[in-house]
């Protein structure tokens, strides 16, 4: 079975040229659920355009990431106030591409793999008027019911996706654990840390990989 932090993540990945179409003044449940929605019918029709032309799936997704993801935000929140404040907007702006690159090419597949066993979008819980989050429940294979929380922001009036929790694994957290790691075993040198950040992505998906599914009781 896909593992459940790939099954969430690609759900996310999916989620953010589709978010797009949203109109403004949606909720944040709305958002997510008209995500899903749209998710499903997209993958049913051009799954097989997908396998064949992976190239083209990831650009068809990148193309829409700017504005629908606090990818500023994200990036900082990874690279924590220690090390952004250092980085010029040419390595922000390099960050971003490698993190949404990597994460496409990691979890791609995953996508793909997909049957649409079912997905079941919780109402939002409300924590501040420019914060929420909202709650995802997926089937499995199996019958299993795992849990994903999208953490969403409001930025111009919009929700935007600034983190997720999958199955109790807090990626930005885990990525953030990694880039630090990252940076001390590079010697605090950014760029190398940057350009390496595949290969980040890839020992972070085998720690989380490792951790134990839970289902929702």
């Amino acid at each position: 079975m896909i593992s459940i932090l790939r099954r969430g993540l690609l759900v996310l990945l999916a989620a953010f040229p589709l978010l797009a179409l949203a109109a403004p003044g949606q909720s944040a449940r709305d958002v997510i659920q008209g995500t899903t929605t749209q998710l499903l019918s997209d993958l049913k029709s051009n799954k097989e355009q997908y396998k064949a032309d992976p190239n083209a799936f990831y650009n068809a997704l990148n193309a829409n990431l700017g504005p629908v993801v606090d990818a500023d935000g994200i990036s900082k929140s990874i690279m924590t106030v220690k090390y952004s404040r250092k980085a010029s907007p040419e390595q922000m702006q390099r960050f971003q591409e490698n993190f949404k690159r990597s994460l496409m090419q990691f979890y791609g597949n995953a996508l793909l793999e997909y049957n649409n066993q079912g997905i079941t979008v919780d109402p939002a819980k409300t924590e501040a008027d420019d914060r929420t989050s909202v709650g995802m429940k997926i089937t499995g294979t199996n019958g299993a019911v795992y849990p994903v929380q999208y953490t969403m922001v409001k930025l111009d009036g919009e929700w935007k996706v600034r983190n997720v929790i999958v199955n109790g694994i807090n990626i930005g957290k885990l990525f953030r654990d990694q880039f630090q790691d990252a940076m001390q075993r590079n010697g605090n040198n950014l760029d190398k840390t940057i350009d390496g950040w595949a290969g980040e992505v890839a020992k972070a998906k085998e720690t989380a990989d490792s951790s134990p599914d839970k289902e929702v009781k």
